[in-house]
């Protein structure tokens, strides 16, 4: 959807729980001495200034990564941290990785990456911000392109699949997708990013089927949901989930403890 900005939430607490959780499972999967590729469907600008009026007007940034950080969730070696310090070094204090940041600024030479996103201004915004660090860069529908970037070479690696969910559709075909990638490139890192979203929200049922079908499919899969209070009054999202398939060694645990740091919100 080309109606769908990232800056309004970027820094939330969704964010928080999703760039975490991937954090940690680029810093596992680097540790090895083999290149992997790194695959993004809906990659945003790449960086989001917290201090713009879009992000301020919402204050869903302030409630997240800036409230995160003064509790102290997170210690400076945490790999979520080292991608924000090197954001921040790099384009200001206000800056925030969104996950192709993230993923480059963990990444290592002889890895590969390549990002989609469809949104014109969305996309030359990318284009500049992952100009330092390489990478193909598709201006294309991200769900179109996933089976033709499966498998990647290498063929060790990670994609995100991090859709705005606007359509209503998605919660049917992505799962159906999920299937797809996971025939062709079986020993693929595969995470999907998805709102948890409040009863009175029209398609929360959609959402919740489509955890739930997950789940039945995929039994072996992570499955990492927290809660946490509305951005705002009526604010329909009261959580973030993360589905993964083969996920890396350790992100089990980081997911249960950071599940007990939600639960204290």
């Amino acid at each position: 959807m080309l109606s769908y900005q990232h800056i309004y939430h970027a820094g939330n607490l969704a964010d928080v729980h999703k760039h975490a959780l991937l954090a940690v499972m680029i810093d596992y999967m680097t540790r090895k001495d083999k290149p992997l590729s790194y695959l993004e469907t809906h990659s945003g600008r790449g960086t989001y200034a917290l201090d713009a009026s879009e992000a301020v007007k919402t204050g869903e940034a302030a409630a997240g990564i800036s409230r995160i950080e003064r509790l102290g969730w997170f210690g400076p070696d945490h790999p979520y941290m080292r991608a924000l310090a090197a954001t921040r070094a790099a384009h200001g204090r206000a800056a925030y990785p969104g996950s192709p940041m993230v993923a480059a600024t963990l990444l290592r030479p002889i890895d590969s990456i390549q990002l989609c996103e469809l949104h014109p201004r969305e996309f030359e915004a990318l284009r500049t911000a992952m100009a330092p660090y390489g990478g193909i860069l598709h201006h294309k529908d991200g769900l179109q392109m996933a089976l033709a970037m499966a498998p990647p070479v290498p063929r060790r690696g990670l994609m995100l699949i991090d859709p705005s969910w606007e359509v209503k559709t998605d919660y049917e075909t992505i799962p159906r997708l999920i299937g797809q990638i996971a025939r062709k490139w079986n020993v693929g890192v595969i995470a999907l990013w998805y709102p948890i979203l409040a009863p009175a929200v029209a398609v929360a049922q959609d959402q919740a089927a489509m955890a739930r079908g997950l789940a039945r499919a995929h039994p072996e899969a992570l499955i990492s949901e927290v809660r946490f209070p509305p951005a705002r009054e009526g604010h329909g999202m009261i959580g973030s989930g993360m589905f993964v398939l083969n996920p890396p060694w350790g992100l089990e645990g980081e997911s249960q403890r950071i599940a007990r740091l939600f639960a204290k919100l």
